[in-house]
């Protein structure tokens, strides 16, 4: 397939750019700045550019048949990074007639903060509430987008290598725990042809 990957120098998203490529699919990553991917392959295509930039997000999606959204939020970006550059997606999508959408979140977002450890329940509430805000909007978004969507949503992110042994489902009852970054990447790529999650948010750890 030729797809995009919407925050692909961040861990998660650099894996799937990198497993993508290794899988014989096309990419198309969008970066505001190219040298952090500090990557070249013949199937991969750069695109420099800002996901808050509604022009530079159709540029990376155009030519695509399925999108992976791995964007994350920083202290020294807006509040709503992830949401309005998720938007962004979502209207450039819907330009374009592309209907797959892949997701990253966490767990502890929407209905799944039962799932997660008191402290980290805690953290949600003080230090991290930006960030969970941001994707809490952006899941909903996601939610009304008509789109052929399926959100993740991994425990405690690690920077590990590659495994093959982690636990995903919908069921309430798996907890968060540390789950590598090239594992959740790995858990994307088969969403782009599997429908068992279709619009439904499994968990992975």
């Amino acid at each position: 397939m030729k797809i995009a990957i919407i925050g692909a120098t961040g861990g998660t998203g650099r894996s799937a750019v990198e497993q993508a490529l290794a899988q014989g699919h096309s990419v198309k990553a969008l970066a505001r700045t190219p040298s952090k991917l500090d990557l070249t392959h013949p199937d991969l295509e750069i695109i420099e550019g800002n996901v808050l930039n509604a022009a530079d997000v159709t540029a990376c999606l155009e030519g695509t048949e399925a999108v992976i959204v791995s964007l994350g939020n920083t202290p020294n970006n807006p509040d709503l990074v992830v949401t309005d550059g998720t938007r962004n997606v979502i209207a450039g999508m819907r330009a374009l007639g592309i209907r797959r959408l892949i997701a990253v979140t966490s767990l502890g977002v929407g209905d799944s903060k039962d799932q997660v450890p008191f402290f980290f329940r805690t953290l949600m509430r003080t230090v991290l509430r930006k960030a969970m805000e941001d994707k809490e909007q952006q899941e909903q978004l996601i939610r009304a987008s008509g789109l052929d969507w399926i959100i993740v949503r991994p425990g405690g992110l690690t920077n590990g290598p590659f495994t093959g042994r982690y636990a995903a489902g919908t069921g309430r009852e798996i907890s968060a725990g540390q789950v590598a970054r090239a594992d959740v990447a790995d858990f994307l790529l088969k969403q782009l042809t599997d429908d068992a999650y279709l619009h439904q948010t499994p968990a992975i750890t």
